[in-house]
């Protein structure tokens, strides 16, 4: 049985405030679901106290389903912060959180490549849906915007119509906010500046989110759009073209790799993407 120390923690830990140390959404989302998926194992597991032991358990629990070493390690950083917060909040002895801090994280073997498009493949991609509905308007600029501009999810779903502005006689994303507060300016390709007018003609719109849900009627709707409703766009338009296994973060990755086949250097491909370090542009 659970100790109700244990539930106090919890119920802590769940909240917004529990994640305030972490600036980037992407990392807050990721905690917090590694979080719920370790006291989900926790809940099932009998009359278990919470220590290294339980920690390494659910390690091997973890490895059993074959997961990638990155994301087994994330869940166990989850597991370290909240053996973290479970001693500063008086529900847990410093020996036992120093000894849960202590539990290896998984060996990466090489680096894992993703996926990416060929030209022609984010070319059938970016035109997969249909530009005679609204939607497909949409869809189509969001698509273009990820490959060629390399944003991320949470910059897609934050993008302003003021972001876009002309800068020396060509259309930039200005100022972006990315991962960790960093602020970078982006160009956008004349043909990825069509599709997004396209959009914003059609729907109308001329201030706030860039990007807006789109009704079943085919009427534009709400004040944006949701890191998940990016990923839906991606996945639909990646089955049609036969690529099931395709992430929005892989366009991000073909926007790195065309670009460097177009012979652009890694600091510029790194100010692109906004990396803080030039080793993950390498990667």
């Amino acid at each position: 049985m659970r100790s109700r120390a244990y539930d106090c923690l919890i119920l802590k830990l769940r909240k917004p405030r529990s994640f305030i140390a972490l600036s980037c959404p992407d990392a807050q989302r990721g905690y917090r679901q590694a979080i719920d998926e370790f006291v989900d194992w926790y809940c099932s597991e009998p009359r278990l106290s919470f220590s290294k032991t339980v920690v390494v358990r659910y390690r091997m629990h973890l490895e059993s389903r074959h997961l990638a070493p990155g994301t087994i390690n994330l869940r166990l950083g989850a597991v370290r912060r909240l053996a973290y917060e479970a001693a500063d909040c008086g529900l847990l002895s410093a020996d036992l959180a120093a000894g849960i801090r202590r539990v290896r994280a998984v060996k990466k073997l090489g680096v894992r490549l993703g996926n990416r498009l060929t030209p022609e493949q984010g070319k059938a991609l970016w035109q997969a849906p249909d530009r005679e509905r609204l939607r497909g308007k949409r869809d189509r600029a969001l698509l273009a915007i990820l490959l060629a501009c390399g944003l991320r999810r949470h910059e897609i779903a934050e993008l302003m119509v003021d972001h876009l502005q002309q800068r020396e006689g060509h259309w930039a994303i200005v100022e972006l906010a990315g991962k960790g507060g960093h602020i970078r300016t982006i160009p956008v390709p004349d043909w990825v500046y069509r599709a997004l007018n396209d959009w914003m003609v059609a729907a109308g719109i001329q201030a706030g989110k860039l990007f807006r849900k789109v009704s079943s009627a085919g009427k534009p709707w709400g004040d944006g759009v949701t890191e998940k409703l990016v990923w839906h766009v991606v996945k639909e338009f990646a089955a049609r073209i036969g690529n099931d296994r395709l992430a929005p973060h892989d366009l991000r990755r073909t926007c790195a790799r065309l670009c460097r086949a177009a012979g652009g250097e890694l600091e510029q491909i790194q100010f692109l993407l906004g990396h803080v370090s030039v080793q993950t542009t390498e990667r």
